[in-house]
Formats: C-alpha cells, sequence, structure tokens
C-alpha cells in the first residue's frame, strides 16, 4: 500500500527519516552543549531566542507557501539547512570550537525549518486523498519515531567525543534531501498569481488569526496544552544538564552481554528511546482500550501521570526509579494525546478548522519557548525545585484545559467517546 501513495508523499517521509535520524544525534543535546561552552542561564536564553526565531519563520513560512508554492519554499530551506550545516561545521572542527557561530548557524536552520515544514505540511495535503491519509500520517508518525530513536541511540554515546564526525554526516545527509527535493519532488501548487508588496508582510497573516483569538475558550484551552508541553520540553533542557551534572557515571551490563559506561548524555538518550519504545508498542492497544471511555478525566488522567514521571526525572539520579518514571510518563501520554485531540475537535469552528489547527500547532512552539525557562530557572531551584514546577504545571493544564471545555458541558460532544 505504501508503493501506491503519490511519489511526493514517498519521498517527503524518506527525506525527513534521514534528516531526523542525523539531526537526532545533535540537537536534542544542544542544550547540554551550550551549557558546557558557555554556561546554564546563556544557554537557556540563546534556546529561547532559538525557538521564537523557528517560530516567527514557521508563521511566515506557511504563509508564502500559499503564495509562490510548496516546492519553492521546500528547495530554498533545504539550501538554507546545507549552508547552515557546513557553518557548524567549520564551528566545531578539530582546530577549534566557536560557540557563537554554532549558535547562528543553529538560527538559519530554524528559519529553515520554518520554510520546509509548513510548505511539506501543505505539499502532502495536496498530494493525498481523504482515504490514503490516514494511512499517509500513521506512516509519517512511525517514521519519525524510528528516526529520533535511531538518532538518539547512536548521539548519546557519539556526541560528546565525536560531535565533528557527527555534523559532517549531517551536512553530507543534507546535500542527498537537497537533491531528493530539488529533483525528485513535483510542485503540487502554482502559488498566487496576483502576488502585490503588501501579500508579502505580516499583516495578512494577522488578520487570518483574528478570529481565532478572539475565541476565549479555544485560547484557554491551548493555554492547558502548553502548559503541558512544556513539561515535556524540559527532559532535552534542564534535565538533559541536570543529568550530565549531577548522574555518576557508572557501568551498567546490558542482559548480562554487554558492559557499557554509562553517563548523564548515553542516560538520557535510553530513558527517551525507552519513552519512544512505549509509545510505538502499544499506541494500538491503548486505541483500543480508550474507546468508548469518557474523554475529560482520561485526559486529566493522563496529564497527571505524565507530569509526575517528569517530576521525578527532575530530581532523581537512582536508575530504577528513572526508568520507572518513564513508563509512568509514557502511559500519560499514551491517555492523554488522543482523548485531548479529540476534545480539540470538538471546540474548534468547523469553518475555520485550518486556520484553528495552525494555531493549536503554536503550543509546541510556545511549550519548546517555556521549556527552555527551565535551564535558567532550574540553574536557580534545583531538581525538588522542578519536580514542583511540573507539578504546578499539571494543575494548570487540568484548570485552561477545563476553562476551555465549559462551553462543551451542556453538549453532546463531551460525552462522546473517542471513535
Amino acid at each position: 500500500m505504501f508503493k501506491s501513495l503519490h511519489p511526493n508523499i514517498r519521498i517527503r517521509i524518506y527525506t525527513s527519516f534521514l534528516s531526523r535520524v542525523i539531526g537526532s544525534m545533535i540537537f536534542p543535546f544542544m542544550a547540554i552543549y551550550f551549557t558546557y561552552q558557555i554556561n546554564a542561564t546563556i544557554a537557556g536564553i540563546l534556546l529561547m531566542i532559538n525557538i521564537a526565531v523557528q517560530f516567527i519563520a514557521g508563521l511566515y513560512g506557511g504563509y508564502l507557501a500559499d503564495l509562490v508554492g510548496r516546492k519553492k519554499m521546500m528547495v530554498i530551506g533545504e539550501w538554507m539547512k546545507l549552508f547552515a550545516f557546513f557553518g557548524m561545521v567549520l564551528a566545531n572542527s578539530p582546530l577549534g570550537t566557536l560557540p557563537l557561530l554554532t549558535f547562528i548557524m543553529m538560527l538559519v536552520v530554524s528559519v529553515a525549518t520554518g520554510f520546509v515544514n509548513p510548505a511539506a505540511e501543505a505539499m502532502l495535503i495536496d498530494v493525498s486523498t481523504k482515504e490514503t491519509r490516514s494511512f499517509m500520517y500513521s506512516i509519517n508518525y512511525w517514521a519519525v519515531n524510528l528516526s529520533v530513536m535511531i538518532g538518539l541511540i547512536v548521539g548519546g554515546w557519539f556526541y560528546k567525543n565525536h560531535l565533528f564526525e557527527l555534523l559532517i554526516a549531517l551536512f553530507l545527509m543534507s546535500i542527498l534531501t537537497l537533491w531528493m527535493t530539488a529533483v525528485l519532488i513535483e510542485e503540487t501548487y502554482s502559488g498566487s498569481k496576483n502576488i502585490t508588496r503588501k501579500e508579502y508582510g505580516f499583516k495578512p497573516i494577522i488578520q487570518s488569526y483574528q478570529t481565532v483569538i478572539k475565541d476565549i475558550s479555544f485560547i484557554w484551552f491551548t493555554i492547558g496544552g502548553i502548559a503541558i508541553l512544556s513539561i515535556e520540553y524540559q527532559r532535552n533542557n534542564f534535565i538533559a544538564v541536570r543529568l550530565e551534572n549531577e548522574f555518576i557515571p557508572t557501568k551498567i551490563n546490558l542482559l548480562n552481554l554487554l558492559e557499557v559506561n554509562l553517563d548523564g548524555v548515553k542516560l538520557l538518550s535510553l530513558l527517551t528511546v525507552e519513552n519512544t519504545l512505549i509509545i510505538i508498542l502499544f499506541t494500538v492497544l491503548a486505541s483500543k482500550w480508550l474507546k468508548n471511555k469518557p474523554e475529560k478525566p482520561l485526559m486529566y488522567i493522563g496529564f497527571i501521570l505524565f507530569g509526575l514521571g517528569y517530576a521525578i526525572m527532575s530530581f532523581s539520579n537512582n536508575l530504577y526509579q528513572l526508568f520507572t518514571a518513564v513508563i509512568i510518563l509514557s502511559v500519560g501520554e499514551l491517555i492523554y494525546v488522543p482523548t485531548r485531540q479529540s476534545l480539540l475537535a470538538a471546540i474548534v469552528d468547523d469553518t475555520k478548522r485550518a486556520a484553528y489547527m495552525a494555531f493549536n500547532g503554536f503550543v509546541f512552539q510556545i511549550g519548546k519557548l517555556v521549556g527552555t525557562l527551565g535551564i535558567i530557572v532550574g540553574g536557580k531551584i534545583g531538581g525538588i525545585g522542578m519536580a514542583n514546577v511540573c507539578i504546578a504545571f499539571i494543575l494548570l493544564g487540568i484548570i485552561f484545559s477545563q476553562l476551555g471545555l465549559r462551553k462543551l458541558a451542556h453538549s453532546s460532544s463531551i460525552d462522546s467517546t473517542i471513535s
């Protein structure tokens, strides 16, 4: 059935997989990189700036994809990535390390990502049908999780001592993905025929989101989602830095077959792989279990388990506790993600669904932005303090989500079950 998908879909899944495999060996550990090269406070500020740039670029990139076409924006973005990755190679060569240049190149990557991703998502919709879309997204979901898992495993073991080699691999992979995008992908949207100078500004973008912003219930629900996602993004920020600084390297036996030296970076990669494996292996089972069950209470239970797992990871250095915490948060993730998505679909205005879904995508970017604050705040209040912050975010997530769902309190939508 995969071969029956449009060639653009297959090529995009291939390029995304290849890029994420190498990228996941490097970018999840950049908080550690900047903390080591500069300090925790500056690292947090730099990563916040990086996320803000990608947030703005994503807004503008999506808008431009409707003006000039999907492929053109994707090719521009891939060229920018190629340039940025070459710059990162030069900034981290055996001749010396230039963290400021590395950061500037990361900004270029963020702008490129903001150009590529919205155009690619629009292209996938352009060339898919209602019948193939579900299968397309399922395949893409598995490919993303598999690529991230592979990247984290390799990166956790080689990032500290072989960053230069990993960056070279990323640069070479970028050449391949640029070629595949420029040569193999077909344009699916010709863009606006009557582009004016004014249309390139930000005013039309702001106007298109005015209706969404005025929907207070939706905004409350979105803030609740931001609170929960802010917890998750502590993993590659505060938790990553804490484990690198606090976890005492130790030798462990894997199934009595292999003895490895485990440090904070390697431990983080193992914990992330554990989470990814649980999600991949049990998503179908969890979906069947959730069927015909009430959504709201399950979503809140998922929030609690998810947040508690990360709260434990915020302070514990005990291997058994950390791996158990990942099981707890993974179960919470399996529960809250589908229930929240179902409730989200019930509260949006169907006549402006695209705008609502686009705005909901900001949850991830703002969650990342808030998550990077953990490096700065965590450096002041410590692990126990950050665990309390996680609990506070759980409560905020529940409170704001409940406020967002008030208008459906007497509607059958709330009592509906996951289809």
